[in-house]
């Protein structure tokens, strides 16, 4: 998820603040050059030849059974076995509980009650709002108490707490006990031999700390009952509870039936050696279709791994759309990445199953899936797993960068060139330039940002998303606010209406989305604006992977927020793909809505590279690949099209997008210029035919004689 910078105004000054979703309250992007970045400089300034416009270097197919990389800051996490003793978490955290099963002995006021004091949650900017960042007791003694009700008999193997999510105040737990029950009216408190036991709790608000039980304590309801806290401070916490669910026929609650998946896929978290072995089966199991290649590398030397997934793996084929995924930006949030590994699998199998649906994806489109954009982050969220991780931990980069922040700012020379009325005569709509500063040796780009440009530049993408998680909303561009001193305004493109559908689908289409009873996750109610919001609405976000993919390139990109957990347990992973899997398959397919064709010379019928192709009134226009096919995403419709090249004479044509799910063939045949054709012959050292003499000759006494005084 993305940061909310927030401008706020005082009674004796102006502080701006930094918060939400993306990191713990008062917390800072660390920004960092190094010798290492400082030498990688490697992207392209221009926009000619940028989204596979000019003949790329290919990538190579990878070797996923070279040694891993050795670095003495880095020490890959080993694969976690499974404990068949350890207990999941009850699902706090993950709203798996509901708000009606918690409960406290007090409440401060209705923004701190117990429904709020869940793991991770997070508050709003305000201190007294109805969305506050955990449960806070009305009063301090040690008879205060906040209660699970798991509804069925659990064995209770330990607890998980943290404090108060605010920007203003600091309260956390520092000690507690821990109380079980079947009734609620008889309590066993939690012992050590004939000793109660006092669980050490917090040192600070933010960091989750879990304390397991001496022994599992078995009942239904479990309370934890804090004595002390911060002397600064009230009681307040979050939390999250370890159990396993007895067998237990006289509740109803053992009835309720979650849907499990039919697909057979590897639900688990994958670290990067585990992530190596799965694309590796993969590809063994379908090497027809399917091909691991990497675009880069990350600070610390892993390799930025992409499956892709094609009738033809390894070429562009002409008139075939290019789609990518791209998980993993914030290391924290892993179920894109676990997403990215299960579609994979998923789209192998049903291929081999002959799925009609599978096999029509596959063979009429090119899918590229980067399962991690950031694996340095990922390893070291995982290191301490999806409970202790907390809320930003592993979201940078080694190097301390917010991905999400690092990529070229396009949008203010654009807007200044708008508001100087220079575009599209003198500074383009489109292909806009990467600034001469971003090329710096001292620029902070990290090379995880350097290689997913070089990606973008080399391979003609049309529509791509970037998974987040956090939230259960898809954005779309622009993420940042034109006027740039507010935090947030309604920001949107000239493609406005393709956008919004395109987020609208993953959002309908999604089964929690789609959910209009479903709880809030932290303080947005997305589902008034049918879970889809401008991203610059929400918050602005300068620098935004969105924002570039669309200003520098052809490629229209959005932004989804997958789950309100950033880090669910493993056990929530199922449930993760189902809710998912009919989104991802229906937003690939939206790549085939809209306009394509090839655009070519009407004398050798070759195609015309970076040719550009213009829909009036929609001042956007895109750029014709290598062989000179394009793809430009449209709504239904009558649009005026235009074909334009240097050297050759404009060509307009009238193109229907109808609704059904295939794109309008629009071609173009181009016939070149008068002075075109001068130049070639001339540059080939050939004589100018007597006609084209002539012509010469009378062009330039009409030219003469309108200059001669009358």
């Amino acid at each position: 998820m993305h940061w909310v910078p927030m401008i706020l105004a005082g009674a004796l000054a102006a502080v701006c603040i930094t918060i939400g979703y993306g990191a713990p309250s008062g917390t800072t992007v660390r920004m960092v050059t190094t010798a290492k970045s400082q030498t990688q400089r490697n992207i392209t300034t221009g926009a000619p030849g940028a989204n596979g416009t000019v003949q790329p270097t290919p990538y190579g197919d990878e070797n996923l059974e070279e040694p891993l990389p050795k670095d003495r800051r880095m020490r890959l996490s080993d694969e976690k076995i499974p404990d068949k003793k350890a207990c999941p978490p009850l699902g706090l955290k993950s709203l798996r509980v509901s708000d009606s099963q918690l409960r406290a002995s007090s409440t401060k006021r209705y923004g701190l009650g117990a429904h709020r004091g869940r793991l991770n949650i997070q508050s709003g900017i305000y201190d007294d709002d109805f969305f506050d960042g955990g449960w806070c007791a009305d009063e301090k003694n040690t008879q205060q108490w906040f209660e699970v009700d798991a509804r069925r008999l659990t064995r209770f193997t330990g607890v998980i707490t943290q404090g108060k999510n605010s920007i203003w105040t600091d309260d956390w737990v520092t000690s507690y006990k821990v109380q079980v029950s079947n009734d609620t009216h008889t309590w066993q408190t939690c012992k050590n031999g004939t000793e109660e036991v006092i669980f050490k709790a917090n040192k600070d608000p933010e960091t989750p700390v879990l304390n397991h039980l001496p022994t599992p304590m078995v009942g239904r309801y479990i309370r934890i009952n804090p004595q002390t806290w911060f002397e600064n401070g009230t009681i307040c916490l979050r939390a999250e509870i370890l159990g396993c669910p007895l067998p237990d026929p006289n509740t109803v609650f053992m009835w309720e039936h979650v849907p499990e998946p039919t697909d057979k896929l590897d639900f688990k978290h994958h670290n990067y050696k585990e992530m190596r072995k799965l694309m590796k089966a993969v590809n063994d199991e379908c090497p027809e279709i399917t091909r691991v290649y990497s675009i880069g590398k990350s600070y610390l030397g892993l390799k930025m791994y992409v499956m892709e997934i094609s009738d033809n793996p390894g070429q562009h084929e002409l008139g075939e759309p290019e789609f990518r995924y791209v998980a993993g930006m914030h290391g924290n949030e892993v179920v894109g990445r676990e997403l990215m590994l299960n579609l994979m699998q998923y789209l192998c199998m049903e291929y081999k199953k002959g799925n009609p649906r599978v096999m029509r994806l596959v063979t009429e489109t090119r899918i590229h899936l980067l399962p991690s954009m950031n694996p340095d982050g990922y390893e070291q969220a995982y290191k301490l797993g999806s409970e202790l991780s907390g809320w930003a931990y592993g979201r940078w980069t080694y190097q301390g960068f917010d991905l999400n922040h690092n990529f070229a700012d396009l949008n203010t020379p654009l807007w200044e060139a708008e508001d100087n009325e220079e575009v599209p005569h003198k500074f383009p709509n489109h292909y806009i330039p990467i600034p001469e500063y971003y090329t710096f040796a001292n620029a902070t780009v990290t090379p995880e940002t350097r290689a997913v440009i070089d990606w973008m530049q080399k391979i003609p993408f049309v529509l791509s998303a970037n998974m987040h998680g956090g939230e259960l909303v898809v954005t779309y561009p622009f993420d940042m606010t034109r006027s740039y001193w507010m935090a947030k305004e309604l920001t949107p493109t000239p493609d406005d209406a393709m956008f919004r559908w395109l987020a609208t689908v993953y959002a309908t289409s999604n089964r929690v989305m789609a959910d209009d009873n479903r709880r809030i996750c932290h303080t947005e109610n997305f589902m008034r604006q049918g879970n889809i919001i401008n991203g610059a609405d929400w918050h602005t976000v300068a620098g935004s992977m969105n924002d570039f993919s669309y200003l520098h390139t052809n490629c229209f990109e959005v932004t989804v927020e997958l789950s309100c957990d950033k880090f669910p347990h493993e056990v929530e992973l199922p449930v993760e793909w189902e809710n998912n899997k009919e989104s991802l398959l229906v937003f690939m397919e939206q790549v085939h809505r809209g306009i394509k064709g090839v655009v070519r010379d009407k004398d050798t019928e070759k195609g015309i590279p970076e040719a550009i192709i213009v829909v009036n009134e929609l001042n956007h226009d895109i750029r014709t690949a290598v062989d000179g096919d394009y793809w430009r995403l449209l709504n239904p419709g009558e649009y005026e099209v235009t074909a334009k090249a240097e050297g050759y004479h404009p060509s307009t044509k009238s193109c229907r997008v109808t609704y059904e799910n295939h794109a309008t063939i629009c071609d173009f045949y181009l016939v070149k210029t008068a002075k075109q054709r001068l130049r070639e012959m001339l540059a080939n050292g050939k004589k100018l035919p007597k006609e084209l003499m002539l012509r010469l000759r009378q062009l330039r006494t009409r030219k003469f004689k309108s200059m001669s005084p009358k």
